[in-house]
């Protein structure tokens, strides 16, 4: 029943999930029997609230499986957006004014809605920034340039997002330190025993992600938190593809830092955010300089603020924090737990489903047991570029996937490919739209076969 209300406070005016009843066609006293409606999935229960969804391309619905690129909105997130902007758009922390005032209580509340969904120790851990990108370049500049010099090595996966190499790779044309790789084990997953064997006491940094965007595995982050302290080597995990996926806890994962972005987890682009803990941003330099950062400027010299407005130079994106703080709020009215177990269900469906295709692999561990692959499969089909897939999915049948290298091309070399077809999932979606989709790619597959 708790699930049940919880998902009413989310669905107001929805049939499913608010204890409908359908009469059943037999009749008894001259009454209808009323029995319970079929459990409808999450997908189906959810899909009224993302407008988007709602269309039709040449007559075919839209089937959006670009999840891991970016989610879609939920009405409530809109709403809550064109209200900050209809009502009390002002600048935050900087006046007195009723507006401002408004403005700057609900911009802190997202940070604390923030804090409290991943777990944090204190809001002050939060800080804003443009996206996951920006955060892991704050942490790059901000730490690595103060703290990494000659000799020293920082560690990475082949599997890393650029986001998470390419700021890395400036730091070391910087300093001179050098950037190892760990490589992948024959069922395509980054190489843990590897990892654990490359740490020593040059390493000054372990760069990892959460969830891979290709391959949909998950790292055992407490254990590479573990092994990298013992050597002395701090942690930034890139949250990106679990933080809207599954429940996240700060404190247990006991990284140094962790980022993530609002546009993935149904809230605006445009901001994003890191966590830290207080100890270490209060001993990091600032990012960039200008207001809000500063606690007092000189004419020679400034002071900073304390962690987070250290590290929040001028204005920030108001409404979109804002906006964040609604998905979070829609999120979490669910309940991470229950997205994640319906998406655990949705993952495997998808793999198998995707089996069924001939000619076509999947790149990343099969769904076990005890190994569960996130809701995306990257993959290629025999003799058929994947940009032709995507392209003829979207034309002909209405179906939204992304190709490419998926900002991954030091992992697609080690595949031994140049690019893949990806179709990623959120709780929004069903089994039926996998089913639309493994029919469509089949008929693609014929058509551009068909054609050579």
């Amino acid at each position: 029943m708790a699930a049940a209300a919880g998902l009413r406070c989310c669905f107001p005016g929805s049939a499913i999930g608010s204890g409908f009843v359908r009469p059943n066609s037999s009749t008894r006293g001259g009454h209808a029997a009323a029995v319970a409606a079929p459990a409808a999935s999450l997908g189906h229960r959810t899909r009224v609230d993302f407008p988007i969804l709602h269309q039709e391309f040449g007559g075919a619905k839209l089937v959006y499986f670009d999840n891991g690129a970016t989610s879609q909105k939920p009405s409530s997130v809109m709403k809550t957006l064109d209200e900050y902007y209809r009502s009390y758009n002002s600048n935050v922390h900087r006046g007195i004014h009723t507006l401002s005032a408004k403005a700057t209580d609900a911009y802190e509340g997202a940070r604390r809605k923030v804090a409290s969904f991943v777990n944090a120790a204190d809001s002050r851990e939060i800080v804003f920034t443009r996206n996951a990108t920006e955060a892991i370049n704050l942490v790059a500049y901000s730490w690595g340039l103060s703290n990494i010099k000659q000799g020293d090595e920082i560690l990475l996966t082949v599997a890393e997002h650029h986001s998470a190499i390419v700021p890395w790779q400036f730091i070391t044309q910087k300093t001179g330190a050098t950037l190892k790789y760990v490589g992948l084990t024959k069922e395509e997953v980054p190489d843990i025993e590897q990892l654990k064997g490359l740490l020593s006491n040059k390493t000054k940094m372990v760069v990892v992600h959460h969830v891979s965007n290709v391959l949909g595995s998950m790292l055992p982050i407490e254990e590479i938190v573990t092994w990298s302290k013992r050597v002395g080597a701090k942690v930034l995990v890139d949250a990106c593809q679990s933080v809207p996926h599954m429940p996240v806890d700060v404190q247990k994962l006991g990284a140094d830092f962790l980022v993530a972005s609002s546009h993935k987890m149904c809230g605006p682009t445009g901001v994003g955010f890191m966590h830290g803990t207080f100890e270490m941003l209060s001993s990091m330099e600032p990012f960039l300089g200008g207001g809000e950062m500063i606690a007092d400027v000189f004419n020679e010299k400034s002071t900073y603020a304390e962690p987070p407005s250290r590290f929040e130079a001028g204005t920030p994106a108001i409404g979109e924090a804002i906006g964040f703080g609604a998905a979070i709020d829609y999120l979490s009215c669910i309940g991470m737990d229950q997205i994640h177990e319906y998406e655990k269900e949705l993952a495997t469906y998808l793999y198998e489903s995707l089996l069924s295709v001939p000619n076509v692999r999947i790149y990343g561990p099969a769904p076990s047991q005890t190994d569960h692959r996130a809701p995306l499969c990257s993959f290629n089909v025999e003799n058929v570029h994947p940009t032709d897939i995507a392209e003829i999915l979207d034309l002909q049948h209405g179906v939204a996937i992304r190709s490419g290298h998926h900002c991954a091309q030091i992992l697609h070399r080690t595949l031994g490919i140049n690019a893949s077809a990806r179709a990623s999932l959120h709780f929004y979606n069903t089994k039926e739209e996998v089913d639309v989709f493994i029919h469509a790619l089949k008929d693609t597959i014929d058509f551009l076969t068909s054609r050579h």
